[in-house]
Protein backbone atom coordinates (compact mmCIF):
# COMPACT_ATOMS: atom_id res chain seq x y z
CA UNK A 1 0.00 0.00 0.00
CA UNK A 2 1.46 3.12 -1.14
CA UNK A 3 1.81 6.19 1.53
CA UNK A 4 0.87 9.53 0.64
CA UNK A 5 3.34 11.76 2.13
CA UNK A 6 3.71 15.97 1.84
CA UNK A 7 6.29 18.31 3.51
CA UNK A 8 5.33 21.63 4.27
CA UNK A 9 8.59 24.12 5.04
CA UNK A 10 8.20 27.30 6.64
CA UNK A 11 10.80 30.01 6.36
CA UNK A 12 10.99 32.21 9.23
CA UNK A 13 13.26 34.89 10.32
CA UNK A 14 14.18 33.23 13.67
CA UNK A 15 13.67 29.11 12.68
CA UNK A 16 13.34 27.39 9.53
CA UNK A 17 10.57 24.52 10.15
CA UNK A 18 9.86 21.38 8.20
CA UNK A 19 7.08 18.87 8.79
CA UNK A 20 6.73 16.17 6.97
CA UNK A 21 2.99 14.54 7.27
CA UNK A 22 1.13 11.12 5.87
CA UNK A 23 -3.14 11.18 5.83
CA UNK A 24 -3.84 9.75 8.98
CA UNK A 25 -6.14 7.16 7.99
CA UNK A 26 -9.86 7.53 7.41
CA UNK A 27 -10.87 7.86 10.68
CA UNK A 28 -8.60 11.12 11.07
CA UNK A 29 -10.87 13.51 8.79
CA UNK A 30 -8.49 16.13 6.86
CA UNK A 31 -5.84 15.95 9.76
CA UNK A 32 -2.23 14.11 8.80
CA UNK A 33 -0.50 12.41 11.01
CA UNK A 34 3.14 13.93 11.62
CA UNK A 35 5.94 11.67 10.69
CA UNK A 36 8.63 14.39 11.30
CA UNK A 37 9.30 17.81 12.46
CA UNK A 38 12.32 19.66 12.38
CA UNK A 39 13.96 23.15 12.70
CA UNK A 40 17.16 24.60 12.19
CA UNK A 41 18.20 28.67 13.18
CA UNK A 42 17.54 30.63 10.49
CA UNK A 43 20.64 32.73 8.58
CA UNK A 44 20.30 34.75 6.05
CA UNK A 45 16.53 36.77 6.85
CA UNK A 46 15.31 40.15 7.90
CA UNK A 47 11.79 40.62 8.50
CA UNK A 48 10.84 38.25 6.41
CA UNK A 49 12.98 38.53 2.98
CA UNK A 50 16.27 37.02 2.65
CA UNK A 51 19.36 39.20 2.55
CA UNK A 52 22.14 36.27 2.09
CA UNK A 53 21.15 33.73 -0.30
CA UNK A 54 24.09 31.03 0.86
CA UNK A 55 23.04 31.45 4.56
CA UNK A 56 19.48 30.05 4.17
CA UNK A 57 20.20 27.47 1.81
CA UNK A 58 22.25 26.34 4.37
CA UNK A 59 19.78 26.54 6.83
CA UNK A 60 16.89 24.94 4.57
CA UNK A 61 19.55 22.19 3.98
CA UNK A 62 20.21 21.23 7.77
CA UNK A 63 16.49 21.12 8.28
CA UNK A 64 15.16 19.21 5.77
CA UNK A 65 18.16 17.06 6.59
CA UNK A 66 16.84 16.79 10.27
CA UNK A 67 13.63 15.88 9.04
CA UNK A 68 14.40 13.29 6.20
CA UNK A 69 16.57 11.59 9.24
CA UNK A 70 13.60 11.50 11.21
CA UNK A 71 11.53 10.12 8.44
CA UNK A 72 13.49 7.77 6.64
CA UNK A 73 12.71 9.35 3.26
CA UNK A 74 14.36 11.53 1.09
CA UNK A 75 12.63 14.66 0.70
CA UNK A 76 12.08 16.03 -2.88
CA UNK A 77 9.55 18.57 -3.00
CA UNK A 78 7.41 20.63 -0.77
CA UNK A 79 4.49 23.26 0.20
CA UNK A 80 6.17 26.43 1.62
CA UNK A 81 5.01 29.55 2.92
CA UNK A 82 5.64 32.99 1.89
CA UNK A 83 5.37 35.61 4.47
CA UNK A 84 7.35 39.14 5.88
CA UNK A 85 6.71 42.60 4.99
CA UNK A 86 6.66 42.06 1.48
CA UNK A 87 3.42 40.18 1.72
CA UNK A 88 0.36 42.06 1.32
CA UNK A 89 -3.59 42.79 0.55
CA UNK A 90 -5.49 45.09 -1.89
CA UNK A 91 -9.48 44.97 -2.00
CA UNK A 92 -10.20 46.10 -5.66
CA UNK A 93 -13.62 46.47 -7.41
CA UNK A 94 -14.88 45.90 -11.00
CA UNK A 95 -17.16 44.99 -13.27
CA UNK A 96 -18.29 43.40 -16.87
CA UNK A 97 -21.73 43.63 -18.70
CA UNK A 98 -23.21 39.54 -19.07
CA UNK A 99 -22.35 38.53 -22.35
CA UNK A 100 -25.04 35.51 -23.06
CA UNK A 101 -28.46 36.63 -24.65
CA UNK A 102 -30.40 34.91 -22.11
CA UNK A 103 -28.70 37.39 -19.37
CA UNK A 104 -27.68 34.51 -17.59
CA UNK A 105 -24.56 34.62 -15.47
CA UNK A 106 -21.55 32.06 -16.65
CA UNK A 107 -18.35 31.03 -15.11
CA UNK A 108 -16.47 32.75 -18.12
CA UNK A 109 -18.42 36.34 -16.73
CA UNK A 110 -17.46 35.68 -13.59
CA UNK A 111 -13.87 35.51 -14.40
CA UNK A 112 -14.01 38.90 -16.72
CA UNK A 113 -15.39 40.35 -13.41
CA UNK A 114 -12.38 39.68 -11.39
CA UNK A 115 -10.49 40.18 -14.71
CA UNK A 116 -11.45 43.69 -14.51
CA UNK A 117 -11.67 44.21 -10.48
CA UNK A 118 -7.53 43.11 -10.64
CA UNK A 119 -7.15 45.72 -13.62
CA UNK A 120 -8.39 48.34 -11.45
CA UNK A 121 -6.02 47.72 -8.69
CA UNK A 122 -3.68 51.20 -8.65
CA UNK A 123 -0.41 50.95 -10.52
CA UNK A 124 1.74 52.32 -7.19
CA UNK A 125 -0.41 49.54 -5.45
CA UNK A 126 1.09 46.50 -8.06
CA UNK A 127 4.21 47.51 -9.07
CA UNK A 128 7.29 45.02 -8.53
CA UNK A 129 4.10 42.45 -6.91
CA UNK A 130 2.94 38.79 -7.61
CA UNK A 131 -0.83 38.16 -6.75
CA UNK A 132 -0.70 35.06 -4.65
CA UNK A 133 -4.42 34.69 -3.61
CA UNK A 134 -7.35 36.13 -5.82
CA UNK A 135 -10.69 35.82 -2.97
CA UNK A 136 -14.21 37.44 -4.61
CA UNK A 137 -15.25 39.12 -1.31
CA UNK A 138 -18.72 39.82 -2.53
CA UNK A 139 -20.52 39.84 -5.92
CA UNK A 140 -23.48 42.00 -6.87
CA UNK A 141 -26.07 41.26 -9.96
CA UNK A 142 -27.56 44.90 -11.24
CA UNK A 143 -26.59 46.63 -7.93
CA UNK A 144 -28.27 43.98 -5.73
CA UNK A 145 -25.80 41.87 -3.35
CA UNK A 146 -25.88 38.09 -4.24
CA UNK A 147 -25.75 35.89 -1.68
CA UNK A 148 -23.94 32.41 -2.82
CA UNK A 149 -22.33 32.16 -6.80
CA UNK A 150 -23.63 34.09 -9.05
CA UNK A 151 -23.34 31.60 -11.96
CA UNK A 152 -26.93 30.52 -12.67
CA UNK A 153 -28.45 34.36 -12.40
CA UNK A 154 -29.70 36.42 -14.65
CA UNK A 155 -28.71 40.17 -15.45
CA UNK A 156 -27.23 43.04 -17.49
CA UNK A 157 -24.33 43.76 -15.06
CA UNK A 158 -22.03 41.68 -12.77
CA UNK A 159 -19.86 43.53 -10.45
CA UNK A 160 -17.31 42.45 -7.68
CA UNK A 161 -15.13 43.26 -4.68
CA UNK A 162 -12.14 41.18 -4.97
CA UNK A 163 -9.50 40.59 -2.22
CA UNK A 164 -5.82 40.48 -3.62
CA UNK A 165 -3.00 38.83 -1.24
CA UNK A 166 0.03 39.92 -3.20
CA UNK A 167 4.07 39.60 -2.44
CA UNK A 168 7.12 41.09 -3.62
CA UNK A 169 8.04 39.51 -6.63
CA UNK A 170 11.48 39.72 -6.28
CA UNK A 171 10.98 38.18 -2.82
CA UNK A 172 8.98 35.95 -3.52
CA UNK A 173 11.57 34.90 -6.42
CA UNK A 174 14.28 34.81 -3.81
CA UNK A 175 12.76 31.98 -1.34
CA UNK A 176 11.70 30.00 -4.39
CA UNK A 177 14.90 30.12 -5.55
CA UNK A 178 16.42 29.47 -2.31
CA UNK A 179 14.38 26.11 -1.62
CA UNK A 180 15.28 24.69 -4.92
CA UNK A 181 19.10 25.30 -4.35
CA UNK A 182 18.96 23.44 -1.03
CA UNK A 183 17.76 20.45 -3.30
CA UNK A 184 13.91 20.79 -3.05
CA UNK A 185 11.25 21.42 -5.79
CA UNK A 186 8.86 23.74 -4.48
CA UNK A 187 5.07 22.42 -5.71
CA UNK A 188 2.96 25.34 -4.48
CA UNK A 189 3.43 28.41 -2.39
CA UNK A 190 0.38 30.20 -0.32
CA UNK A 191 0.67 32.99 2.17
CA UNK A 192 1.90 32.37 5.80
CA UNK A 193 -1.16 33.68 7.49
CA UNK A 194 -3.49 31.66 5.62
CA UNK A 195 -1.89 28.56 5.82
CA UNK A 196 -1.86 28.96 9.98
CA UNK A 197 -5.60 29.73 9.86
CA UNK A 198 -6.09 26.26 8.69
CA UNK A 199 -5.30 25.07 12.23
CA UNK A 200 -5.58 27.65 14.79
CA UNK A 201 -9.03 28.86 13.70
CA UNK A 202 -12.12 27.13 13.66
CA UNK A 203 -14.81 27.80 11.05
CA UNK A 204 -17.22 28.83 13.56
CA UNK A 205 -14.66 31.56 14.01
CA UNK A 206 -14.33 32.88 10.81
CA UNK A 207 -17.86 32.81 10.12
CA UNK A 208 -18.15 35.71 13.06
CA UNK A 209 -15.26 37.86 12.56
CA UNK A 210 -11.88 36.89 14.36
CA UNK A 211 -8.17 38.49 13.93
CA UNK A 212 -5.58 35.59 13.40
CA UNK A 213 -2.14 37.45 15.04
CA UNK A 214 1.37 35.67 14.00
CA UNK A 215 3.64 37.28 16.31
CA UNK A 216 7.12 36.10 14.72
CA UNK A 217 10.61 37.06 15.30
CA UNK A 218 10.90 40.53 13.48
CA UNK A 219 7.03 40.54 11.71
CA UNK A 220 4.07 40.35 12.86
CA UNK A 221 1.33 39.35 10.65
CA UNK A 222 -2.47 39.42 11.40
CA UNK A 223 -4.96 38.51 8.89
CA UNK A 224 -9.07 39.48 9.90
CA UNK A 225 -11.45 36.34 8.48
CA UNK A 226 -15.42 37.21 8.00
CA UNK A 227 -18.09 34.95 6.58
CA UNK A 228 -15.82 32.05 6.46
CA UNK A 229 -12.85 33.69 4.04
CA UNK A 230 -9.98 36.66 4.79
CA UNK A 231 -10.84 39.96 4.38
CA UNK A 232 -7.55 41.78 4.92
CA UNK A 233 -4.32 40.91 5.53
CA UNK A 234 -1.19 42.87 6.96
CA UNK A 235 2.50 42.55 7.88
CA UNK A 236 3.85 44.96 10.33
CA UNK A 237 7.36 45.51 10.87
CA UNK A 238 7.84 44.75 14.55
CA UNK A 239 8.27 41.34 16.43
CA UNK A 240 9.25 39.61 19.47
CA UNK A 241 13.23 40.09 18.82
CA UNK A 242 12.16 44.17 19.76
CA UNK A 243 11.37 43.11 23.28
CA UNK A 244 14.17 40.50 23.74
CA UNK A 245 16.31 43.79 22.78
CA UNK A 246 14.44 46.09 24.81
CA UNK A 247 15.10 43.60 28.03
CA UNK A 248 18.42 43.29 27.33
CA UNK A 249 19.15 47.03 27.22
CA UNK A 250 16.32 47.83 30.32
CA UNK A 251 17.81 45.23 32.72
CA UNK A 252 21.66 45.40 31.33
CA UNK A 253 21.45 41.10 30.63
CA UNK A 254 23.31 39.40 27.56
CA UNK A 255 20.78 38.81 25.16
CA UNK A 256 20.44 35.17 25.46
CA UNK A 257 19.44 35.78 29.05
CA UNK A 258 17.18 38.46 27.95
CA UNK A 259 15.53 35.66 25.36
CA UNK A 260 15.25 33.29 28.58
CA UNK A 261 13.70 35.92 30.82
CA UNK A 262 11.16 37.31 28.12
CA UNK A 263 9.62 33.61 28.08
CA UNK A 264 9.57 33.24 32.08
CA UNK A 265 12.44 30.73 31.63
CA UNK A 266 14.29 30.20 35.28
CA UNK A 267 17.46 32.55 35.41
CA UNK A 268 19.96 32.41 37.88
CA UNK A 269 20.46 36.26 37.66
CA UNK A 270 17.99 37.88 39.80
CA UNK A 271 16.05 41.23 38.11
CA UNK A 272 13.37 43.81 39.07
CA UNK A 273 10.17 42.11 38.06
CA UNK A 274 8.19 46.03 38.05
CA UNK A 275 10.60 47.35 35.56
CA UNK A 276 10.51 43.95 33.15
CA UNK A 277 6.50 44.05 33.08
CA UNK A 278 7.16 47.90 31.99
CA UNK A 279 9.30 47.15 29.51
CA UNK A 280 7.23 44.00 28.22
CA UNK A 281 4.03 46.22 28.23
CA UNK A 282 5.40 49.02 26.39
CA UNK A 283 6.41 47.05 23.54
CA UNK A 284 3.21 45.05 23.40
CA UNK A 285 1.24 48.04 23.84
CA UNK A 286 3.38 49.73 20.77
CA UNK A 287 2.47 46.43 18.86
CA UNK A 288 -1.53 46.33 19.63
CA UNK A 289 -1.63 50.18 18.53
CA UNK A 290 -0.16 49.21 15.60
CA UNK A 291 -2.99 46.12 15.11
CA UNK A 292 -5.65 48.46 16.38
CA UNK A 293 -4.61 51.55 13.34
CA UNK A 294 -5.36 48.32 11.04
CA UNK A 295 -8.55 47.51 12.05
CA UNK A 296 -9.72 50.71 11.92
CA UNK A 297 -8.31 50.96 8.58
CA UNK A 298 -10.73 48.46 7.64
CA UNK A 299 -13.79 49.87 9.96
CA UNK A 300 -13.31 46.31 12.22
CA UNK A 301 -12.03 47.89 15.45
CA UNK A 302 -13.96 46.12 18.46
CA UNK A 303 -15.85 44.35 15.70
CA UNK A 304 -14.84 40.96 15.86
CA UNK A 305 -17.05 38.70 17.88
CA UNK A 306 -14.65 35.93 17.61
CA UNK A 307 -12.14 37.83 18.56
CA UNK A 308 -8.09 37.73 17.99
CA UNK A 309 -6.10 34.66 18.29
CA UNK A 310 -2.19 35.04 18.71
CA UNK A 311 0.33 32.30 17.35
CA UNK A 312 3.83 32.13 16.72
CA UNK A 313 7.00 32.61 18.75
CA UNK A 314 6.11 35.90 20.64
CA UNK A 315 3.05 33.99 22.00
CA UNK A 316 4.60 32.72 24.57
CA UNK A 317 4.89 35.96 26.53
CA UNK A 318 2.90 35.39 29.46
CA UNK A 319 0.90 38.60 29.60
CA UNK A 320 0.71 38.94 26.08
CA UNK A 321 -3.48 37.81 26.56
CA UNK A 322 -4.44 39.87 28.88
CA UNK A 323 -3.01 42.84 26.93
CA UNK A 324 -4.73 42.40 23.66
CA UNK A 325 -7.76 41.54 25.19
CA UNK A 326 -7.76 45.26 27.19
CA UNK A 327 -5.79 46.88 24.45
CA UNK A 328 -8.44 45.94 21.40
CA UNK A 329 -11.08 45.15 23.62
CA UNK A 330 -11.92 41.90 21.81
CA UNK A 331 -12.16 39.10 23.15
CA UNK A 332 -8.30 36.81 23.06
CA UNK A 333 -6.75 33.87 23.58
CA UNK A 334 -3.46 31.92 22.33
CA UNK A 335 -4.17 29.66 19.76
CA UNK A 336 -2.92 25.96 20.37
CA UNK A 337 -2.61 23.21 17.76
CA UNK A 338 -2.66 19.26 18.27
CA UNK A 339 -0.74 17.24 16.49
CA UNK A 340 1.01 13.61 17.29
CA UNK A 341 4.00 12.60 15.55
CA UNK A 342 5.48 9.45 16.56
CA UNK A 343 2.33 8.79 18.09
CA UNK A 344 3.48 11.51 20.64
CA UNK A 345 1.17 14.71 20.93
CA UNK A 346 2.69 17.54 20.55
CA UNK A 347 1.24 21.45 21.20
CA UNK A 348 3.01 23.66 19.28
CA UNK A 349 1.36 26.79 17.54
CA UNK A 350 4.56 28.01 16.33
CA UNK A 351 4.44 25.16 13.72
CA UNK A 352 0.94 26.40 12.66
CA UNK A 353 2.05 27.70 9.57
CA UNK A 354 4.19 24.35 8.27
CA UNK A 355 1.39 22.10 9.36
CA UNK A 356 -1.34 24.13 7.43
CA UNK A 357 1.02 23.50 4.24
CA UNK A 358 0.97 20.11 5.50
CA UNK A 359 -2.81 19.82 5.32
CA UNK A 360 -3.49 21.97 1.79
CA UNK A 361 -0.64 19.21 0.03
CA UNK A 362 -2.68 16.67 1.88
CA UNK A 363 -5.99 17.64 0.61
CA UNK A 364 -5.04 19.13 -2.38
CA UNK A 365 -7.67 17.42 -4.49
CA UNK A 366 -11.08 16.06 -2.17
CA UNK A 367 -10.66 17.61 1.03
CA UNK A 368 -14.34 19.17 2.00
CA UNK A 369 -13.84 22.90 2.88
CA UNK A 370 -9.99 22.78 2.16
CA UNK A 371 -8.53 23.13 -0.94
CA UNK A 372 -4.94 23.51 -2.57
CA UNK A 373 -4.05 27.46 -2.77
CA UNK A 374 -3.60 28.15 -6.75
CA UNK A 375 -0.33 29.63 -7.13
CA UNK A 376 1.61 27.68 -9.12
CA UNK A 377 5.39 27.46 -9.72
CA UNK A 378 5.76 27.12 -13.56
CA UNK A 379 7.74 30.59 -14.62
CA UNK A 380 4.40 32.57 -13.82
CA UNK A 381 2.00 32.82 -10.94
CA UNK A 382 -1.48 31.27 -11.67
CA UNK A 383 -3.99 34.67 -10.85
CA UNK A 384 -7.18 32.68 -11.23
CA UNK A 385 -9.80 32.26 -7.87
CA UNK A 386 -8.15 29.73 -5.46
CA UNK A 387 -10.09 26.16 -6.03
CA UNK A 388 -9.55 25.75 -2.14
CA UNK A 389 -11.22 28.86 -1.43
CA UNK A 390 -14.19 28.13 -3.54
CA UNK A 391 -16.29 26.28 -1.03
CA UNK A 392 -15.85 29.30 1.48
CA UNK A 393 -17.31 31.54 -0.31
CA UNK A 394 -21.10 32.65 0.64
Amino acid sequence: MSRTIVTGIDIGTYQVKVLVAEHGGENSGTMPKIIAASASETHGVRHGYITHPNEIVASIKAAVAEAEKIAKIKIRKAFISVGGIGLSSIVSQGSTVISRADSEISELDVSKAIEASENEIPQSASINKKIIHTIPLQYKVDGKAVLGKPEGTKGTKLEVRTLFITCLEHHLNDLIEAVEEAGVEVQDVTASPIAASLVTLTKQQKVAGCMLANIGAETVSIAVFENNIPISLEVLPIGSTDITNDIALGLKVPLEEAEQIKVGAITSATYPRKKLEEIIVARLSDIFELIEVHLKKINRNGLLPAGIVITGGGSGIGTIEDLARVALKLPSRIASIHFKENSKEIKDASSAVAYGLCILGLNADDAPGIKRPGVKIVGTISRKMSAWLRPFLP
